[in-house]
């Protein structure tokens, strides 16, 4: 865009630079052969304008008529040339904002398998900063203006548009897509894009923020796979790192742990930390008897005393305790088993 604009840009600025100088020398002329400030401004934008209406006094003598004719010849060039800069830009502007557009629509087309994010604010700044450095094929739908540009000058491919509008997530090519995530700050926008995308396309993965507590079943009944609550995976990271330091750095300390992590999610599997509640149902069973009663919905791979000793691969004989930390590996979607398990008095702290 800079080098299409360059030019008109440099002749606007010369435009208005010339026609300031003959203005003012103008006026000047007009003021030292004895008119009014007033009258010689009033002279000089009649005549750069070519309005045409009667002249304030009258050009009776050689010195006013050649200061009428200099500005005549010189002011009306001036006007052409700056009205004609004027039109070069704007139009110049509009031809790349429709190639724009163009390109943009056609690098939507050869999308296929790709992932959808819905939102560009901190959240989904940070997702396609990790999606692109991953070299995943991605495109966003933001509905700020300014929000856009930001991203398309990152070099993402961006639609300025409204992801609640179904037109909308069609153009992005849903139909084609692999998964939509839509991390956008309002739960009901992010319930509605849910709904719009399932209706799409069924077999779509969906991963849906929510903020409120009470959002996330409703965003998993308008048919997403996955919900993230950040403030919730805030709040339970300072919570691991305070309870369970030992299992935090296993879970997160070493590169070589987070390459692990990131294997898990790639065979659809995640790691937390979960918290034993003195009232919990699980208290005083073994590792082994909790895992049968899961089928297969988590696998206990770890157990965090609450006084301090850490067992990694505990042996399934292992008798849980009130307070402990019980690591578990398992499939996406198994909150609801865990609460069953364990009448809902396990808090999750940590998240893989």
């Amino acid at each position: 865009m800079n080098g299409l604009l360059a030019s008109p840009l440099r002749n606007l600025v010369a435009g208005l630079l010339y026609m300031a100088v003959v203005v003012i020398a103008a006026t000047l002329a007009y003021v030292a052969a004895g008119w009014s400030l007033g009258d010689a401004v009033y002279m000089v934008v009649l005549t750069v304008y070519t309005v045409g209406y009667d002249e304030v006094h009258t050009i009776d003598t050689p010195v006013l008529r050649g200061i009428t004719i200099a500005l005549i010849v010189l002011g009306c060039t001036g006007m052409i040339f700056l009205t004609g800069a004027l039109v070069q830009l704007i139009t110049a502007s509009q031809f790349h904002q429709i190639l724009g557009l163009k390109r943009m629509q056609s690098q939507i087309d050869h999308l296929k398998d790709h992932v959808i994010v819905c939102g560009f604010g901190r959240i989904g700044q940070m997702l396609a900063r990790q999606l692109h450095a991953g070299q995943a094929k991605f495109l966003l739908i933001e509905r700020s203006e300014e929000r856009a540009a930001e991203a398309r000058a990152l070099g993402y491919i961006v639609m300025h548009a409204n992801a609640e509008d179904e037109s909308v997530l069609t153009a992005a090519g849903i139909e084609r897509a692999r998964i939509l995530a839509t991390v956008l700050p309002d739960d009901a926008a992010n319930v509605f894009i849910t709904l719009s995308a399932r209706s799409l396309n069924a077999e779509l993965t969906i991963i849906a923020r929510g903020e409120a507590p009470n959002t996330e079943s409703k965003l998993l009944q308008a048919g997403a796979n996955r919900v993230v609550m950040p403030t919730h995976i805030g709040a339970e990271r300072v919570a691991e790192l305070i309870l369970y330091p030992e299992a935090a750095r296993f879970l997160h300390g070493t590169e070589h742990n987070e390459e692990f992590a990131r294997d898990l999610r790639m065979l659809g599997l995640d790691i937390e930390v979960v918290t034993v509640d003195q009232g919990s149902s699980c208290v005083g069973r073994s590792i082994e008897a909790v895992e049968h009663e899961a089928n297969g919905a988590f696998l206990i791979v770890g157990l965090n005393r609450r006084g301090g000793e850490t067992m990694m691969r505990p042996e399934p004989a292992t008798t849980i305790q009130a307070g402990d930390g019980v690591v578990i590996v398992g499939r996406p979607g198994r909150a609801r088993t865990i609460a069953t398990i364990f009448e809902r008095s396990l808090r999750r702290s940590a998240r893989g």
